[in-house]
């Protein structure tokens, strides 16, 4: 049974967080901008990246820790991406070497993140100026991960954090996570940064293909603007101090452990797309009666992603004529004689189309469904029993206003 619980990445045993400002930051000297979670021992680790060709220097870094499957912290820095930037992995590699420093452990046993602007060198001498304090501040409360959450903002208005608890092997396992995303969100992982911790004891094998197996239906279900950025990184750290029988393969304590690494991250991403950059609703598609899952998959990130439907939304117009559109260009064959859509939301349901066709609804009760927080698209296809849901958000004149002078 799985319960939601208070103290995000130190809700696990034997975490502890913090989140200072340096000046990496030099506009916002209020704004925390460096983050750290440390585990009191060794970790399982493992972590998921953007599938974009350009890389962040932390994430070539990151993938080289990562060789032997072990962690300890994770390094993070808000502000600036040191992505394409003069001596990128050097200062990655400074960043864990500073944070290593103080922890009492090696390099290699540091992970770090970056995000912020592209192509700007990192101000490497006031996060390594900082890293004493930072280390100093750490906690193992909840005001700590909440700190932390906070330095890994950028456009974000909101910090994203979860934590849960369930039973694994007959003990009670907990797990915790910080995330931050709000532009350049897109399925395949958006610009995302997720932190994730557990007290479960776990290989770093089966850590590995969890992780693998939770992003594609989570992280890889969202949708803000279309974009992927170059620093997108969910790492996680397990670090065994629940006692349970360590996981080594597939079977019902992996289950178990899954469907809770996946319950925690479905919420952090959902929290993601709603805190889409100017955005004024969540947006939650479902398709039902598609061939297959991968099938429904395909048409409701398509609706997600769709640029009218989003306007649509924002608008409160039940347009579900760019509903249909999206899913035509999905490159998913169905017969679109067979699709039922509904709009719904905490004000109502109503159905706007049947087997392809439009209904004569009622277009105030329609915008007043639309005019929620919380917007569902729900389409059944009659084509099988494959079933999927994504995330989304609307677009705003906010999103330009953002993203217009974001550099400058």
């Amino acid at each position: 049974m799985l319960n939601f619980i208070d103290g995000g990445v130190c809700a696990a045993q034997g975490f502890r967080a913090s989140g200072i400002h340096v000046g990496v930051k030099t506009h916002a000297a209020w704004k925390k901008d460096v983050a750290l979670i440390v585990s009191d021992v060794d970790c399982a680790a493992a972590a998921v990246f953007t599938k974009n060709v350009v890389k962040a220097a932390p994430i070539h870094v990151d993938k080289a820790h990562l060789a032997d499957g072990r962690a300890r912290a994770i390094i993070a820095n808000s502000g600036n991406a040191n992505a394409c930037a003069p001596h990128g992995e050097e200062n990655a590699e400074r960043m864990c070497a500073a944070a290593a420093k103080a922890i009492g452990c090696m390099p290699e046993d540091v992970l770090v993140s970056s995000t912020g602007v592209i192509g700007q060198t990192i101000n490497i001498q006031a996060i390594e100026a900082g890293v004493p304090e930072l280390y100093a501040a750490l906690d193992h409360s909840a005001a700590a991960s909440d700190a932390a959450g906070h330095a890994i903002m950028t456009t974000d208005t909101v910090k994203k954090e979860a934590a849960l608890e369930t039973t694994v092997g007959g003990k009670t396992v907990h797990m915790g996570g910080i995330a931050k995303g709000s532009g350049m969100i897109h399925p395949n992982m958006g610009t995302m940064l997720c932190f994730l911790t557990t007290d479960c004891a776990i290989s770093p094998e089966m850590i590995k293909t969890a992780l693998l197996e939770t992003a594609q239906v989570s992280f890889n279900r969202i949708s803000v603007d279309g974009d992927t950025s170059t620093n997108d990184s969910c790492i996680v750290l397990a670090n065994g101090l629940a006692g349970n029988e360590p996981i080594t393969a597939k079977g019902a304590d992996y289950d178990a452990f899954l469907t809770a690494l996946q319950a925690l991250c479905v919420e952090l991403a959902k929290r993601m797309a709603s805190d889409g950059e100017g955005a004024k609703h969540l947006i939650t598609c479902t398709v039902t009666g598609a061939k297959n899952e991968q099938s429904a998959e395909t048409i409701a990130k398509s609706v997600i992603s769709s640029t009218l439907t989003k306007a649509a939304i924002f608008g409160a117009d039940a347009n579900w004529g760019r509903v249909l559109c999206a899913m035509g260009y999905s490159g998913e064959d169905f017969d679109p004689d067979k699709v039922d859509v509904h709009f719904a939301s905490a004000a109502g349901d109503i159905a706007v189309c049947e087997q392809g066709r439009g209904l004569d609804f009622d277009e105030t009760k329609a915008k007043q469904i639309l005019t929620e927080h919380d917007i569902e698209i729900n389409i059944t296809m009659g084509e099988g029993e494959g079933a999927c849901t994504c995330w989304g958000c609307d677009i705003t004149y906010d999103y330009i206003k953002i993203n217009g002078d974001y550099r400058t």
